[in-house]
């Protein structure tokens, strides 16, 4: 019986990871679904604007932008996703143990500076950031640059939906803001559960909610992200507010994206290759706090 249980409950473990990245993934699919069906139908709204040729192209460049970012959010996340960090079949090196190494019971290794063990992942991750459970994987020293990536693309397309799905809001405010306007862009759900409004009106105000939601969240990961970057930070290593591994802005910049940096974050096919091995890092500063108190 316990080895039933427990193979059931590994079982749970392991479908339970997968629902965050079904749930972001039907999301990503169905605000860009909804966006489409805005720019193809809805837009614009002026049915002399709709037939003129001006109105092709504005549709045309709309939805080329819109799947060139949808594109690049679902190949960065492949890719992310594909690469893994971890030290699995990397020569760690036998020349010596060096300031900053550390032994993995766990692994039953010595790991470099800046990896830890991820027990999601059950293994040790070099210059580990932190185990996404969006994706399922760690954001380490290989797939940093397509998980920022994603998240620029992300915060680009969910801006963009936001602006698109404006109109909507000023559909549903059209009569005011009254208390069946407000449930609606709060709760829609009790609002179609109720049979307050209907199914075409709760989709457009759930979605355009989920975009907002979405932006905010998205834009405060990214912009974390970016400046942990700036730092040469790890999100473990941001709690302090020691920065031993900082090369100045451009060479952090480098660390994470590579070589060709200002392209890279274009499309994921361009090679940009890291200046590291994820392993030996220059130390620019004290890796321990200092002790005893401050001179005067």
């Amino acid at each position: 019986m316990a080895s039933f249980g427990s193979r059931v409950r590994s079982r749970l473990e392991k479908t339970c990871r997968y629902i965050p990245i079904v749930v972001n993934t039907v999301l990503v699919f169905s605000i860009t679904a909804e966006v489409s069906y805005l720019v193809v139908v809805e837009a614009p709204r002026d049915p002399v604007q709709q037939k003129g040729e001006s109105s092709a192209v504005w549709k045309s460049v709309h939805l080329f932008c819109q799947y060139f970012m949808l594109g690049n959010i679902a190949w960065n996340a492949a890719l992310f996703v594909r690469t893994s960090p971890s030290i699995r079949g990397v020569f760690l090196g036998g020349e010596g143990v060096g300031q900053g190494w550390r032994y993995c019971y766990t692994c039953e290794t010595h790991t470099p500076p800046r990896c830890s063990h991820c027990y999601d992942c059950n293994v040790c991750m070099l210059r580990r950031d932190h185990h996404c459970v969006f994706f399922g994987q760690c954001v380490g020293f290989r797939n940093y640059r397509y998980f920022l990536s994603c998240l620029l693309f992300m915060w680009a397309g969910l801006l963009y939906a936001v602006v698109m799905n404006a109109e909507v809001f000023i559909v549903i405010l059209k009569e005011g803001v009254t208390l069946h306007s407000v449930m609606l862009l709060l709760v829609p759900w009790i609002m179609l559960v109720s049979g307050q409004v209907s199914t075409r009106a709760f989709a457009f105000a759930f979605i355009a909610d989920t975009c907002v939601v979405g932006f905010l969240l998205v834009s405060a990961f990214l912009f974390f992200h970016v400046a942990l970057m700036l730092r040469g930070q790890t999100t473990r290593e941001w709690y302090s507010s020691r920065r031993p591994y900082s090369l100045g802005l451009l060479a952090n910049v480098r660390e994470c994206l590579g070589q060709r940096w200002y392209l890279c974050w274009l499309c994921p096919l361009i090679p940009s290759l890291l200046p590291g091995d994820g392993i030996h890092f220059r130390v620019t500063g004290p890796l321990e706090p200092a002790s005893g108190p401050a001179l005067q």
